[in-house]
């Protein structure tokens, strides 16, 4: 074949290329599917479902977060996020992190079964099939430190006694797991639970000169402090073996002083710990007389801990979120309160005596033993609780209008910062407006924050029910839509609403609940 026919055949051949998209003509990308350069920004890796498969390739740990633009917390995580990006990129090039825009790329979060934003998975050494959730802290150091763990090794190595007096010393908190066969299934274990508790320093020693040292014969965790007893030991079981979630409750319990003061350091620990029973002492720390109370207090927490959470609150502090909880004035102070973190159960002293560690051990053991029964919270009835269309409600007046057996009462349950409540207002507003002339029909509203009801828990907001008139105390409660014309055909109804009438989406989502009070509390306090 002659040079000029060869050459022409080759052009018609990379024009050809071209269009099909496999060349490096413009009508193409310049790279294979799955090979398309991973654009950066901020230091994080932007994916799309062209380009994850390179990113897994060339980065052996890859935390990737699905986002979605509108999501207030992912806006909240944004620069948490960048920070920890920037805090690896200084240690290791191999560790990245990474964003895929979720409603942008259904294709991703369909595979990776995402249903909320953000949703954050960790990918290691390209496996695409089985990425890890990722459960750790939402600020740019827990992120990093959790990583770190993951990649590199969680426990520190101890080979003699000065290695170990050296880890001791250089941390307030220490966890150090002495067994006697590193090959055994029980450090593995052990090193499980060192990838996640990330406020923790740990060591690993099979060395018989360290097990003599510190006065062990057998397979044990010690954890050493720099605070109250300095050392509490947790022995292997020699037939169980180590139980990963005895050892964590075990290490929260004891790694957390006897007393604890509340603030916002401290507040992540103090519900992480889990421990249902929480006796607070509110005194005011401006005040002499009111912290020589203290020593009274620390005396007597060390029987209950375990059981019993010991917190200090300083009233005079920007704590009168805690105090508005518990339905308390700075002014009160000092006083107690005992509350069960699973029930929201608050308790309070029958008598005022002074804090010393008999009166503070005596009212534990009479709340533990069910002597003290728990209060409600309520505000006072408003004088003109009455006087507008929506009616307003408190602990105090709730059972005679709620249960008056000549009315038809219909209550919102709401929460102050509740934004699906102070959405749906104006249409109980014009609800209220439209049947205030209906005589046997009250339209109300309570706040559920702040006046507790026995026997009508309230998990969600807004919460709506219905109390019919007559006798037997029925209560509805109402799960269909929230306007005017779906309210008006159930009052209309007597209660219920047509069969083809549409249920209602699911209830509100975080943080609108109060399965989340306790959220909410934990937020706030």
């Amino acid at each position: 074949m002659d040079g000029p026919l060869l050459s022409v055949l080759l052009l018609l051949l990379l024009g050809a290329l071209s269009l099909r998209g496999q060349g490096p003509g413009p009508g193409g990308p310049s790279e294979e599917p799955g090979k398309e350069e991973v654009p950066e920004e901020d230091g994080i890796l932007v994916l799309s479902h062209r380009t994850l498969g390179r990113a897994l390739q060339e980065h052996p740990a890859l935390l990737v977060e699905f986002y979605a633009p509108w999501c207030g917390h992912c806006k909240a995580l944004a620069p948490e996020y960048i920070k920890a990006a920037a805090l690896l990129a200084a240690e290791s090039a191999k560790t990245r992190l990474a964003k895929v825009d979720g409603p942008s790329e259904p294709e991703l979060t369909k595979e990776f079964a995402v249903t909320e934003y953000p949703t954050l998975k960790f990918f290691r050494n390209g496996n695409r099939t089985d990425p890890e959730e990722y459960t750790g802290p939402r600020e740019a150091e827990g992120i990093a430190e959790w990583l770190r763990r993951r990649v590199g090794s969680s426990t520190t190595r101890l080979e003699d006694e000065e290695g170990a007096q050296a880890l001791i010393d250089a941390h307030d908190v220490v966890v150090i797991g002495f067994f006697q066969d590193l090959q055994d299934e029980d450090v593995a274990t052990f090193l499980a639970l060192a990838q996640d508790a990330l406020d923790m320093t740990f060591g690993l020693t099979d060395r018989p000169q360290l097990f003599q040292k510190f006065g062990l014969t057998k397979d044990t965790v010690v954890l050493f402090k720099k605070f109250d007893e300095g050392r509490a030991d947790f022995p292997v079981d020699e037939e169980l073996g180590l139980d990963q979630g005895d050892l964590s409750r075990f290490l929260l319990t004891h790694s957390m002083h006897l007393v604890t003061e509340f603030n916002s350091q401290t507040s992540p620990k103090i519900f992480a710990a889990r421990i249902l029973n929480h006796l607070l002492l509110f005194i005011n720390q401006t005040l002499a007389p009111h912290q020589e109370l203290l020593a009274g207090f620390r005396e007597a927490a060390p029987p209950f801990r375990g059981q019993v959470l010991f917190v200090v609150v300083d009233v005079s502090a920007n704590n009168n979120h805690v105090l508005q909880y518990f339905g308390l004035r700075a002014e009160e102070a000092p006083t107690l309160r005992f509350i069960n973190m699973e029930t929201t159960k608050k308790y309070k002293p029958e008598d005022r005596g002074p804090v010393t560690a008999a009166w503070v051990t005596t009212f534990c053991h009479s709340v533990l033993s069910g002597k003290v029964k728990p209060y409600l919270l309520s505000q006072e009835v408003p004088p003109d609780w009455d006087q507008h269309p929506v009616k307003t409600l408190v602990g105090k007046n709730f059972e005679q209008v709620a249960f008056d057996e000549t009315k038809n009462v219909f209550i919102k349950f709401y929460a102050p910062w509740c934004t699906h409540c102070k959405e749906m207002a104006p249409t109980w507003e014009a609800l209220a407006e439209k049947y205030r002339d209906h005589e046997d029909i009250i339209i109300a509203e309570l706040d559920a924050t702040a006046n507790e009801l026995e026997g009508f828990p309230v998990h969600g907001f807004p919460t709506l029910k219905y109390f019919p008139a007559g006798q037997g105390r029925k209560v509805i409660e109402y799960k269909s839509a929230r306007d005017l014309e779906t309210f008006s055909k159930f009052l209309d109804n007597g209660g219920k609403l047509p069969e083809e009438e549409p249920a209602e989406e699911p209830s509100a989502p975080f943080p609108d609940t109060l399965a989340n009070s306790t959220v909410d509390l934990k937020e706030e306090l």
